[in-house]
């Protein structure tokens, strides 16, 4: 064992503006492409997910080679979710996981109304 270990950094502290920057790129699912919101509901492993889509739709989602490291999920997390082409009905990808202050944002500004009475059943 070393005599001396160094200590750990931690991570800076975000400031109130950095945090207004962070709000203002909110991404929204874009409907040409078919995107749409969506609550995580369980882990099936392998980097898939059952997820229950604001369209009424519960999807077997995965998560997409150039995200896996980047992206970790949770279950009652808030993603959007673009299904597939072929099998639009029952698969999907994982394109975006929203953070709490994005979550409260979107609340905020109206986009998540259906999410009141998607999370009473």
């Amino acid at each position: 064992m070393p005599p001396y270990r160094k200590p750990y950094k931690r991570a800076p502290q975000k400031s109130p503006e950095e945090m207004a920057e962070e709000l203002r790129r909110t991404p929204l699912p874009k409907t040409a492409e078919g995107e749409v919101f969506g609550i995580v509901e369980q882990r099936v492993g392998g980097s898939r997910m059952m997820v229950r889509c604001m369209d009424g739709k519960t999807r077997n989602c995965r998560i997409p080679g150039r995200l896996k490291k980047k992206l970790w999920v949770r279950e009652g997390d808030l993603v959007i979710v673009r299904p597939w082409e072929f099998s639009g009905d029952s698969k999907g990808d994982v394109i975006l996981k929203y953070r709490a202050n994005q979550v409260m944002y979107l609340k905020q500004k109206g986009y998540l109304r259906k999410l009141n009475e998607f999370e009473e059943f």
